[in-house]
């Protein structure tokens, strides 16, 4: 022990060890250090798959950096690109099944009036938040002002040769919005989706003095065409374009939940079987997680190596990529930071620390389905959020919350507009607005699927959809953070209806019905099962003159 310090003449003699006390002092400082070290060996442990996925994106963008350099062929940079895309296929692989096991389970944990009060909710912040980042961009738009100065801009010069997407009416957006709500087919629906095309009828068509009608299936073709005096008839079909119809699955499984929830014991071994389903996906993604790092290099790596022209693009288009990419900063570092606060008065950026991992592999995949698997384990595994909600919530976010798609296709809209030279009256800014909000829900969680969106737009305020090659140009750069904001506006809602619901869901935990299964013998304790699945000992209720009966109730969630 280290003795007091005694005052002479108003001064502190200095302290003096002893032998033994020195020695104790010697022992205290390598036990420190050790465990300084401890700590920084479990940091390593629990940050491991964080650090490493960082790490694959600064050496990939150091990769591409270099082999730019080098004179590689097509083949080369796809044998490049190689790791990247097994990443991308195994999330894929893992998207049909985490979404229907877990929204079933989800809608099945709780009974209709919760389920209910968390729809109304999540649908009250998709709504909101979508609205505030489209006003948000078209602001922006006006302000920075992308499209002045830039009409001499020519898709050829800038060696853009890529497909234009179809002009798609309005009206047959939203029919094929509503269609897909409702497959015909399920097993269909989980690698095709519903889409208008449109077919044409040449009327009144000279050729030499034979005047022909003909039924033409090319649109596009038709309208490339020059037919002279002909009129064209066009017409819309309905046709199957590649594509998980996720938006069906998803309002399937969250049907089916609640079916099973109504007809109690008679659907809770079919809930069981979707609970174990669901913790067996997720122990398949904790496995595809390792392999992040390495395919995350590959992608970000691959895409530099293969862009041409990258100084040309971001000098040319500049001022839109900075007023999309600053409008995603706005929106995903302050808005959406401030509404959690707000409602939950917690720090939003520890919130935010533990979703490094999915945020990244949004950054490289610029897929919001590809990064749900991740979402999901770290929301879960880093913030806590229960798993009845978050295996709810995501999977909707993810197919009809685009904050990040609707700030870039509002300022893409105005970008178009100034390009043109066309002045945006009060109503087309209106529409505008209303558009990019409802064109988001439901977009494809794909790579440049917002794209698509834009015409829909260009067409509802009538404006000219040549110019959206330009947007194709450098939507690789924009697309990532858009991502980025997709999943993190996701994130926050998870978080914030699990704030507002703890209480409810832990209530509604004791209401569930009891399912009577076998006792396994040797079985693992409940710390080793799902948290979906809670066990109690039925000899509570026996008495104590009977033999303990071998069989369990287990609540199902």
């Amino acid at each position: 022990m280290e003795k007091p310090a005694e005052s002479l003449n108003g001064y502190l003699e200095p302290t003096v060890l002893t032998g033994f006390e020195a020695g104790e002092e010697g022992v205290k400082r390598p036990r420190l250090k050790l465990f300084q070290l401890r700590g920084f060996g479990r940091f390593l442990r629990k940050n491991c798959i964080v650090i490493l996925t960082v790490t694959g994106v600064l050496v990939g963008v150091a990769m591409g950096a270099l082999m730019r350099q080098m004179p590689l062929t097509r083949a080369q940079i796809t044998y490049l690109a190689f790791p990247g895309e097994m990443l991308l296929r195994m999330l894929k692989m893992i998207i049909l099944p985490l979404v229907i096991c877990s929204l079933v389970s989800g809608a099945a944990s709780l009974d209709t009036r919760s389920l209910g009060k968390l729809g109304g909710i999540a649908v009250a912040y998709f709504l909101v938040t979508t609205l505030i980042a489209s006003a948000l961009a078209v602001a922006l738009a006006f302000i920075i002002k992308p499209g002045v100065g830039a009409g001499e801009l020519n898709s050829k010069d800038l060696g853009l040769d890529g497909a234009m997407p179809t002009n798609k009416e309005t009206v047959d957006s939203f029919l094929d919005l509503a269609r897909n709500l409702f497959p015909s087919n399920l097993i269909v629906a989980a690698f095709r989706s519903y889409a208008t095309d449109y077919k044409a009828i040449v009327r009144n068509a000279t050729t030499g003095n034979v005047t022909i009608e003909k039924y033409i299936t090319d649109y596009k073709a038709v309208i490339n065409a020059s037919l002279g005096n002909a009129t064209i008839e066009k017409f819309p079909v309905g046709t199957e374009i590649e594509g998980m119809n996720i938006l069906g699955l998803v309002l399937f499984a969250l049907v089916l939940g609640v079916a099973l929830k109504k007809l109690g014991p008679e659907g809770e071994e079919l809930i069981r079987f979707f609970n174990s389903f669901n913790e067996a996906t997720m122990v398949l993604v904790s496995w595809i997680m390792w392999y992040v790092p390495l395919g995350i290099t590959f992608l970000v790596g691959s895409k530099i190596v293969e862009m041409d022209n990258i100084i040309l693009l971001v000098t040319s288009l500049g001022k839109y990529i900075f007023a999309s990419i600053l409008g995603h900063i706005i929106h995903g570092g302050i808005i959406l930071p401030l509404i959690y606060f707000a409602v939950t008065r917690k720090n939003p950026f520890t919130f935010l620390l533990g979703l490094i991992t999915p945020f990244t592999t949004a950054f490289a995949t610029c897929s919001s389905s590809a990064t749900l698997p991740s979402m999901i384990k770290c929301i879960e595994d880093n913030n806590k959020v229960d798993k009845r909600i978050s295996r709810f919530i995501l999977p909707i976010g993810a197919t009809v919350n685009m904050d990040g798609a609707a700030i870039f296709q509002c300022i893409a809209a105005v970008f178009i507009a100034q390009l043109n030279n066309v002045d945006l009256n009060i109503g087309q800014i209106f529409t505008i607005l209303v558009t990019a909000t409802a064109s988001s829900v439901g977009a494809a969680g794909i790579p440049a699927g917002g794209v698509l969106t834009i015409a829909i737009i260009l067409e509802a305020i009538g404006l000219p959809t040549n110019d959206i090659s330009l947007i194709l140009a450098v939507d690789w750069i924009v697309d990532r953070t858009t991502t980025v904001v997709n999943v993190e506006g996701d994130a926050f809602g998870a978080g914030i209806l699990d704030y507002l619901n703890p209480k409810e869901t832990k209530e509604k935990f004791t209401e569930l019905s009891d399912v009577h299964v076998e006792a396994i013998p040797n079985s693992k304790d409940d710390g080793e099962t799902s948290p979906l699945v809670t066990h109690k000992d039925q000899a509570i209720n026996t008495p104590p003159s009977s033999t303990k009966d071998p069989t369990s109730n287990e609540s199902v969630l």
